[in-house]
């Protein structure tokens, strides 16, 4: 006898301020989509936005409209609401300070939640998310979408990803005051570089100019990784992956599934009851390595301690 098919579930949006909720909605709700995935239905958003943030409240209405009349979205009144009608959740919040707060409205209904970059904008934000999750039994998880993408992964694969040596990233970073640094764009590098090396980054050393920001960290085990991110129109995701005896080459542009899809294929198996994805202290560490890279480049790029 064939098992019954699992259920479908139901998700909830919290933030319609970014272009990811047509995707995630696209992929979910329309069978016609080249990317659709089975076994999940958006049903149910909150608009939220930040309303002193010109990028996020101007999308507002917008994404709402789109959500709701094109793929059949109910739009609620809060985040409490979301949760209560949901199975699990997409905080999608474009502005970074925002997710603590939200977090803490929903983290009692116990859902799983998947929450979208920057996951937070300081290093204590983060560990109060985790620590919240944990005392109401949360399922969370974090990540750029790019940590999905086919061109990175299937160069560090797990069992590669203990052969690096060394990795350099470069990727478009630009600057939004209300989330300083490479948290508001540049975090997509940032991410890509610890799906690559891991965790056990000790210093790190920023400089910045009008157009550029340049960030070295060093590994407890000697190992150096960077990211360079450009604020000059070039919005490209490259890397190089160092081996004992080769390099590896990311374009993250020669890919044809777009990242989105993997992106996900992985909060999807998640949500189902899958392992986490992404180990929390990696998440923590990457946040605290952005923090450090901003403290180092305020100060002309002395080496700041994680």
């Amino acid at each position: 006898m064939n098992p019954a098919p699992a259920r479908e579930l139901k998700l909830g949006i919290i933030g319609l301020d970014t272009s990811h909720v047509l995707v995630f909605s696209d992929t979910f709700n329309n069978p016609a989509s080249p990317q659709a995935l089975k076994g999940a239905r958006v049903t149910v958003a909150w608009p939220g936005g930040s309303p002193d943030l010109k990028s996020s409240i101007s999308r507002v209405p917008g994404y709402t409209a789109e959500v709701r009349d094109k793929f059949g979205v109910t739009i609620v009144d809060s985040p409490e609401a979301v949760a209560q009608a949901c199975d699990a959740i997409l905080l999608t919040s474009l502005d970074g300070r925002m997710h603590p707060g939200q977090f803490a409205r929903i983290a009692p209904f116990g859902k799983p939640v998947f929450m979208d970059k920057p996951f937070a904008v300081s290093t204590a934000d983060a560990k109060a998310m985790f620590a919240m999750a944990k005392q109401h039994n949360v399922p969370l998880f974090s990540s750029s979408s790019l940590r999905f993408t086919e061109a990175l992964v299937k160069i560090v694969t797990p069992e590669t990803r203990a052969l690096v040596k060394g990795a350099d990233f470069c990727g478009a970073a630009a600057h939004e005051p209300t989330n300083p640094g490479l948290y508001w764009y540049g975090i997509h590098a940032v991410e890509m570089l610890f799906t690559t090396m891991g965790r056990g980054c000790r210093s790190v050393r920023c400089v910045s100019t009008e157009h550029y920001d340049l960030a070295t960290g060093v590994w407890a085990d000697g190992r150096i990784g960077t990211v360079r991110g450009n604020r000059t129109g070039n919005y490209e995701m490259h890397g190089l992956v160092h081996f004992e005896k080769t390099t590896a080459a990311v374009n993250v542009q020669t890919q044809v599934k777009p990242f989105y899809a993997s992106l996900a294929e992985a909060f999807l198996a998640f949500f189902r009851g899958g392992a986490v994805p992404i180990d929390p202290e990696e998440t923590i560490e990457l946040i605290r390595f952005i923090e450090a890279a901003n403290e180092s480049s305020a100060t002309g790029g002395r080496e700041v301690l994680l």
